[in-house]
């Protein structure tokens, strides 16, 4: 294969230190340029080459984006954050390069939950019922969670709040549904076809999957909405599905990220390896590979990276820094 060069955004959190590492898993001969709005984090040590950011909705992103394309001649962009994927749609005529991200409308319903709400509401697809916070009527719900329109993880959530008219339409009403958290991340070939997917239910620390396992129970249920999903929207590669299940067996979707999500690094390891599609696909041309899911369960944990002798956090910028993992 042809050397190239890929710059990933984000690289600070989980999705994005995911996807460098399964970059690295493929062996393509690919050189790594990460982007993140600090001057340091975690996976500054996966990356051949780094460079700071201003956030996405900064109206100097875009040009700070081209200017590491022309520097480091990227050949793919790929985005690991929400707000990165909506702006990078919205300005991709004048990105320089090619990027991995969903249709401008479908990158914007799936920011905003509430649109999303009303987008699956329109198209008759299953998703948690939800209002605005004004629209609320006392009582509607058993229990019921208030989460901002736009957010991730588990940040300014609240649950059961006694007074809701105290939040503004920033924020939406849902129904906090009760059973198995599942999360399913699927891959939208270039045909617009679903390629395949993969469900893990879950336990949550911080917002962030901790433990889980491969569960095929729901295959055909899940089959049905995604492949409905994709009829009404502009999805591109890798997209994740996150849905309670009721007691009942009941699918209800509470969110849907259009990205590359944060179980990456665990699902390549059960046969779904949406980062290699995504790389097959949109920068070497050919085919992605046929997903072969597996049974199997996987815990997350702490590791520390060690630079030794060197206290000046300024000076570790890529994995040119002397280090060792323990």
């Amino acid at each position: 294969m042809e050397k190239k060069i890929v710059l990933v955004t984000g690289i600070g959190g989980n999705v994005g230190q995911g996807i460098l590492r399964n970059i690295k898993k493929t062996q393509f001969p690919i050189k790594i340029i990460g982007c993140n709005v600090t001057d340091f984090s975690a996976g500054n040590y996966l990356c051949d080459t780094f460079y700071k950011v201003p956030y996405a909705m900064d109206e100097d992103y875009i040009s700070a984006i081209n200017s590491i394309v022309e520097n480091e001649k990227i050949d793919l962009i790929i985005p690991s954050t929400d707000y990165e994927v909506y702006y990078l749609s919205l300005y991709q005529n004048k990105l320089k390069t090619n990027v991995v991200v969903s249709g401008l409308e479908t990158s914007k319903n799936y920011l905003d939950k509430y649109l999303t709400f009303l987008h699956h509401k329109k198209n008759n697809l299953p998703f948690a019922q939800s209002y605005l916070p004004g629209d609320y009527e006392k009582g509607k719900f058993e229990n019921y969670i208030v989460k901002p329109r736009e957010g991730r993880g588990s940040r300014g959530i609240h649950i059961n709040p006694s007074d809701i008219r105290s939040f503004d339409d920033s924020y939406m009403v849902q129904e906090l549904v009760t059973g198995k958290e599942i999360t399913t991340a699927f891959y939208v070939s270039k045909e617009k076809a679903l390629h395949g997917f993969i469900t893990l239910e879950r336990k949550l620390e911080n917002g962030a999957t901790n433990e889980c396992f491969v569960n095929r129970m729901y295959d055909k249920q899940l089959q049905d909405i995604l492949e409905k999903m994709i009829s009404c929207n502009h999805f591109t590669g890798s997209a994740n599905l996150q849905s309670m299940v009721r007691d009942n067996g009941e699918i209800v979707p509470f969110e849907i990220n259009c990205r590359i999500s944060g179980t990456n690094s665990i699902r390549s390891n059960f046969g779904f390896e949406d980062v290699k599609y995504t790389l097959e696909e949109h920068l070497y041309h050919i085919s992605p590979s046929e997903p072969n899911i597996t049974e199997g369960s996987a815990i997350r944990i702490m590791l520390d990276i060690i630079y030794p002798h060197n206290s000046n956090i300024s000076e570790l910028k890529d994995n040119s820094s002397q280090h060792y993992i323990f």
